[in-house]
């Protein structure tokens, strides 16, 4: 497997574009649209949050045919809280692309991010769609990327590739995040491409674990969004054979996929808001899977573990007593810390002031990795997540103005 340029037009049989149609307040790319040059299998995961988007409610729908064609997404509305008529805006974007590609709306999907509430300008959209389908081609994913951007500071791309039975099997991805970031699907919008040949069913189960390792892994705010999506077409134009689960090329499959979601996953983390660090919260040694993550999760959203990140201060106490309030059963006699090489903590007891003169060293770097092992049993579970800056309370305080 090897990284290539290209992102979602990487692979075969792909093409996009973005444009500006008038919604940002700046003349900035916010309308993107992605086009497979065959109908083909679909698969999507898509927000927790009840207070579910126009799009996410459409695309829901749409996906139980499991077929896709095209992508159609804004950036700067999104579409949500606007009720019938915002239901309505989504499914005539989706009407207008089919027309245009002459195929059924149910193979159209559309994404939308941007501020909540507000009416999408459903003309603006219309009168672009037309000359944008027209501007699509294999070169189009960069300008696609940027045009899904919000606070986003740089545009988020990926594309993997590699042999699959005698075949060249590319993947290739677009993603937009840098606030409301949290685990429970989606925490983001993220759009997957691959020329693989694959059942609608296999790609769904490969797409699940992909965001499980991934997105799912990743928090920056503990907001998820009611925008939140995950969406990946294939088309078959690599030619390879149908991908079926438990085979080895599943298996690799399923580790490009993988692969290129946990890329774009720490691309959002690097481009979170404010944000000037990245720590990987790794626990050890918990009695199953679901405790290890859960232990996890409360280290990483702490927000007093956040913001000892951004300043800097090796309060590794903050650690231990988030770990304690995670409500798992532990053993804090049984509890080690160690950060990158930096043991601080074992059997529960803090190690003294030279640990901790190394420990602040550690707090100093932009990337470093916090081993928590409870010393219980054998599973184990892994999340990244950001400091908490000054930055990210200024964004936030003025991100409708």
């Amino acid at each position: 497997m090897k990284f290539i340029p290209g992102g979602v037009t990487a692979p075969l049989g792909f093409r996009a574009a973005g444009t500006y149609c008038g919604i940002k307040k700046k003349k900035q790319l916010d309308l993107a649209l992605l086009v497979s040059e065959h109908p083909g299998p679909a698969a999507g995961v898509f927000t927790t949050n009840r207070v579910a988007a126009a799009p996410v409610i459409l695309d829901r729908l749409h996906l139980k045919k499991g077929i896709g064609r095209a992508i159609l997404i804004n950036s700067g509305n999104a579409n949500a809280c606007t009720g019938p008529e915002g239901m309505r805006a989504a499914a005539d974007m989706a009407q207008l692309v089919a027309t245009e590609l002459q195929c059924d709306p149910h193979s159209i999907f559309i994404g939308s991010t941007g501020v909540i509430g507000q009416p999408l300008p459903l003309a603006r959209i219309k009168r672009a769609v037309p000359a944008l389908l027209a501007r699509v081609n294999r070169r189009g994913g960069g300008e696609a990327a940027q045009a899904i951007m919000t606070t986003d500071l740089k545009p988020k791309q990926v594309a993997v590739r590699a042999r699959l039975g005698g075949r060249i099997v590319t993947i290739g991805g677009m993603a937009k995040g840098s606030g409301m970031i949290h685990p429970n699907m989606a925490t983001m919008l993220a759009y997957l491409t691959t020329d693989a040949a694959i059942t609608r069913r296999t790609l769904q189960l490969a797409l699940r674990q992909a965001v499980d390792q991934s997105f799912n892994c990743i928090t920056i705010d503990g907001d998820t969004s009611t925008n939140d999506t995950v969406l990946c077409l294939a088309n078959g134009m690599a030619g390879n054979r149908t991908l079926k689960p438990g085979s080895a090329d599943f298996t690799h499959f399923s580790t490009m996929l993988q692969t290129a979601c946990r890329t774009l996953a720490l691309k959002i983390c690097w481009d979170g808001e404010g944000v000037t660090k990245v720590v990987r919260i790794h626990v050890q040694g918990a009695k199953e899977p679901r405790s290890a993550r859960q232990v996890a999760q409360t280290v990483a959203t702490s927000n007093l573990v956040k913001t000892a990140l951004f300043g800097g201060d090796a309060n590794w106490g903050r650690v231990m007593a988030a770990l304690g309030r995670a409500g798992v059963a532990i053993d804090p006699s049984r509890v080690s810390l160690t950060f990158d090489d930096v043991v601080m903590v074992r059997q529960g007891h803090g190690l003294g002031a030279a640990a901790e003169r190394r420990l602040v060293k550690v707090f100093q770097e932009r990337e470093f990795t916090i081993v928590v092992n409870l010393g219980l049993g054998k599973a184990e579970a892994q999340m990244w997540t950001t400091d908490l800056s000054y930055e990210y309370v200024r964004i936030n305080a003025s991100y409708r103005s």
